[in-house]
């Protein structure tokens, strides 16, 4: 609460005054320091009415308009009374209104003051049990989303084993032909073929009921270095949304750079790079957007979601959806591996069946979604 000390006859709060939909308030710190023969004041507001509370004496010179109206004025000579009046005056609110701002004009003569008034319903908080134990398996969940290669995810879960045993583990998985993944710890969650890679998050995602989850691209591995634990004590420790890490050797953060246009849109700049390094954590950057490789806070990434749209090749498109909705970072010191890429020795028709798919980049789709979705009339990257 800021309350703005009188450097014209008015002082009035300038800052924290909410009020829930609906509701009454005090508006606080109104007063006039003046030497005048006559005060008239008025207080208009237009999504609430005004009242005061002090009780006005019948032999007191003062005239009153509009209480309990959205205009309310007075006239006295008295400025104890006026001060009294103004000590006691009230907000209520008339307009529900989940998010909005009134502004209330106060005025004495020729000076008006503007006082933001917040009219706001606080959204419901949402505790989650990390467990009598604060095992990371009660405040973590693995997801991943995998097609066409079994045998890369039977890898990647194998490692995960190793180091977390009995940690649970989200497939999205959209193959033609299914493989079960036979281990009590996986939840396994069969889509359309083919139905893409984003949809494929959304649905991995959707079903984790823990705090935080982990996404890890199913041709990565972990190694003693993976250490997830890490990565939550840069989330607990700050009000970050997201942390990524790095992916074999591979620290990628980027940095996205709003440009507020006109008529035609706005612009959106991609620069490699972060902004600066978070105080208690030299190891972490913040940043826009990070590698394949990130916990993130549940709620509030399902908040923004991933673009079923696009099914073939996405990434950054997430962080535009997030820019300004999330706090995102990227640490050095969590690597995870990335399984080589060997090269077949016969004709792998699953590898030939992964890649028309895989390259099949969207790219001229992808920038006609961002120049609509996203109200862009440019977008560049170096």
């Amino acid at each position: 609460m800021l309350i703005a000390s009188p450097n014209s006859p008015l002082g009035y709060p300038i800052h924290g005054v909410q009020v829930l939909p609906l509701s009454t308030i005090h508006l606080p710190g109104l007063q006039i320091i003046a030497n005048l023969s006559t005060y008239k004041v008025t207080l208009e507001a237009s999504l609430g009415t005004i009242d005061f509370l002090f009780k006005i004496s019948g032999n007191t010179e003062c005239q009153v308009n509009g209480k309990k109206e959205k205009k309310l004025s007075f006239s006295t000579s008295n400025i104890a009374v006026l001060n009294s009046i103004l000590r006691s005056i009230t907000y209520t609110s008339i307009v529900y209104s989940i998010d909005s701002l009134d502004i209330v004009k106060f005025t004495l003569g020729e000076h008006v003051a503007q006082i933001p008034v917040l009219i706001r319903q606080p959204p419901m908080p949402r505790l989650h049990d990390p467990g009598p134990e604060r095992k990371i398996r009660d405040l973590v969940t693995i997801t991943t989303k995998t097609f066409l290669r079994y045998d890369k995810l039977r890898t990647l879960i194998k490692s995960i084993r190793k180091f977390y045993p009995d940690i649970k583990v989200i497939v999205a998985d959209d193959n033609d032909e299914f493989e079960k993944i036979d281990d009590p710890n996986v939840e396994q969650y069969i889509m359309p073929f083919a139905k893409g890679w984003f949809a494929g998050r959304n649905l991995a995602v959707s079903q984790v009921t823990t705090k935080y989850y982990l996404w890890v691209d199913d041709d990565f591995f972990f190694t003693s270095e993976t250490k997830i634990e890490k990565m939550v004590d840069v989330l607990e420790a700050t009000d970050l949304d997201l942390v990524g890490g790095n992916v074999a050797g591979n620290h990628f953060c980027f940095t996205l750079i709003f440009e507020e246009g006109g008529e035609d849109g706005d612009c959106l700049h991609w620069r490699k790079g972060g902004f600066h390094t978070i105080p208690g954590f030299p190891n972490c950057i913040l940043g826009s957007g990070v590698v394949n490789f990130f916990l993130a806070h549940t709620d509030q990434s399902l908040a923004v979601g991933y673009d079923p749209k696009l099914n073939r090749m996405a990434h950054t498109e997430f962080f535009i959806d997030g820019l300004g909705r999330l706090r995102v970072a990227s640490c050095t010191h969590v690597i995870i591996g990335h399984q080589k890429k060997e090269k077949p020795k016969h004709k792998d028709l699953n590898l030939i069946k992964y890649n028309s798919f895989r390259y099949d980049t969207q790219v001229r789709f992808k920038l006609g979604l961002h120049y609509f979705k996203n109200r862009l009339s440019c977008f560049t990257r170096n």
